[in-house]
């Protein structure tokens, strides 16, 4: 019988190999679909933090450092790591599945949009480009720079191993920064994978480093003077300890919080539409994403076929082991499979409908799988921890509403705004509410209006700390600073002395 002390450990990755660090804590990396530890990942002390940084330190100084790097040879390394990873995103799918539990499909599908940002950090030479104004002043001459910051820091979340990683460090190396990354300590064999990508592309040793770990490494990082800045997505409540944390030892922050996203249906409406809509943005992933929808408001004359469609479609769906032909696989652990169960409880208590229990899922997959069904909570009161709560699972909301304007208040209301969908066939409503809602990324009829890489990710409100969004022309101008130099190489023949306070001329 195989033992927990008979397993392998996942060690960090550090200036190009694998590194145990001084560390003698690790944590445990499950199956999600057979409930079965396969693994176990060292977690970080603050000495190994630190040394991971004094590695990408040296490699961003010096002339020959990374900082200094030449354009061309920021590139090349792009590019052969786009290619690798294209070449080899079938592997990389099988490793999100096997310690996430989505299934294979939406594996493949969050590799496809990590390699986007990728794609768009291959163009970084015309991105990063400065500035120049000739003659500002008689032979005076204006121009900008953008340069590097030196170390950055990511923390990553589990429900995304790879695309979140993605959404950071492309940008980060291809304009000069090295990177120390701590991923996700459920499911961290991702990142080493790719650590060794950019590796067999090209990229210097200690340019892109993985630290695993626990809050332990976080902190470490967040008030490291040699960290010039944080990227981190997860929770609200982290987020915040995050972008607190960090500014106040001096760093740049970009911290993406949670979401409680709503999906507005108006009367006129494909109803069609709207249920396939529903089932995709609200069990994909089984719900374990900030972008899921999460509750549908639906006008009161419209919700009983709203529920009625939605509820026939999830009576198709297969729930299981994400390697076969299921639609949605397990939760990413025991405990937070629990968690999110506990909520059909509350609901019930506060007087909701529920019409779908995921708790009676028959799943096609092994029996201590961390297994909970699509499920569908109708007349959820607004007033309900139902409602309120970001419950980061397979469940569905449905909350009844009279007008368009009752459900843009709900919106509106809410503490988070990171994403939301208005479903209507009326041009004038959809650019309404475009407009007036208070949310940070927006679809008209389309549920997770997720941007592609040449704009940004982000949400408003307490969906994000900073003022600086995810990938797009926001990542760039995070990951860089910019320098402006007044210039004047006056004739030989220009002499004298003059103490006044510089003037144009």
């Amino acid at each position: 019988m195989t033992t927990t002390t008979d397993l392998p450990v996942l060690d960090h990755y550090v200036g190009g190999a694998a590194s145990q660090g001084t560390s003698t804590r690790t944590g445990p990396v499950y199956d999600p679909a057979l409930g079965e530890q396969t693994k176990s990942v060292r977690l970080a002390s603050a000495d190994d933090v630190d040394a991971a940084v004094a590695v990408a330190k040296a490699a961003f100084a010096g002339p020959r450092g990374w900082g200094s790097s030449s354009t061309a040879k920021r590139q090349q390394v792009m590019f052969a790591f786009r290619e690798l990873v294209n070449a080899r995103k079938g592997e990389l799918a099988a490793i999100l599945t096997s310690e996430h539990g989505k299934v294979l499909s939406d594996a493949a599908g969050e590799v496809a949009r990590g390699l986007e940002v990728v794609e768009f950090a291959c163009g970084m030479p015309h991105l990063s480009k400065g500035s120049y104004s000739e003659n500002v002043s008689t032979d005076v001459d204006v121009y900008s720079l953008k340069q590097a910051l030196g170390v950055v820091g990511i923390i990553s979340p589990f429900n995304f191993p790879a695309m979140v990683p993605m959404w950071f460090f492309p940008i980060a190396i291809a304009t000069g920064n090295t990177v120390v990354l701590k991923p996700s300590e459920k499911d961290p064999s991702v990142a080493n994978w790719m650590a060794e990508l950019l590796t067999e592309a090209g990229l210097p040793d200690g340019v892109f480093n993985v630290v695993h770990g626990d809050k332990e490494a976080v902190d470490a990082l967040l008030v490291h003077p040699d960290v010039a800045s944080i990227s981190f997505v997860g929770s609200t409540l982290i987020a915040r300890y995050v972008y607190e944390t960090g500014t106040s030892h001096g760093k740049r922050v970009q911290a993406l919080g949670g979401a409680k996203n709503h999906m507005l249906v108006l009367p006129d409406a494909d109803l069609d539409l709207v249920a396939d809509a529903a089932v995709n943005a609200g069990f994909g992933s089984a719900g374990e994403r900030c972008m899921a929808v999460s509750v549908v408001l639906a006008i009161d004359s419209i919700a009983d076929e709203v529920v009625s469609r939605v509820r026939m479609r999830m009576d198709k769906l297969v729930t299981g082991d994400g390697r076969g032909s299921a639609d949605m696989g397990p939760l990413i652990t025991r405990e937070h499979r629990d968690k999110v169960a506990g909520y059909l409880d509350v609901a019930t208590t506060d007087g909701a409908d529920l019409v779908v229990d995921g708790r009676d899922v028959v799943a096609d997959g092994a029996a201590d799988g961390f297994w909970l069904g699509p499920t569908l909570v109708d007349k959820v009161p607004t007033t309900s921890t139902v409602y309120t709560d970001e419950i980061f699972g397979p469940v569905l909301s449905v909350v009844r509403v009279a007008s368009y304007d009752e459900g843009l208040a709900l919106i509106n209301g809410s503490p988070y705004g990171n994403g939301t969908a208005i479903f209507t066939n009326d041009g004038g409503a959809a650019r309404r509410f475009q407009r007036e809602v208070e949310v940070g990324m927006v679809g008209i009829n389309v549920p997770i209006p997720v941007p592609v890489a040449y704009h940004s990710f982000g949400g408003w409100k307490a969906s994000l700390f900073g003022d600086a969004k995810a990938y797009g022309t926001h990542g760039v101008d995070f990951f860089t600073r910019e320098k402006a130099i007044t210039s004047r190489w006056p004739d030989p023949s220009h002499g004298g002395i003059n103490l006044g306070f510089p003037q144009n001329e």
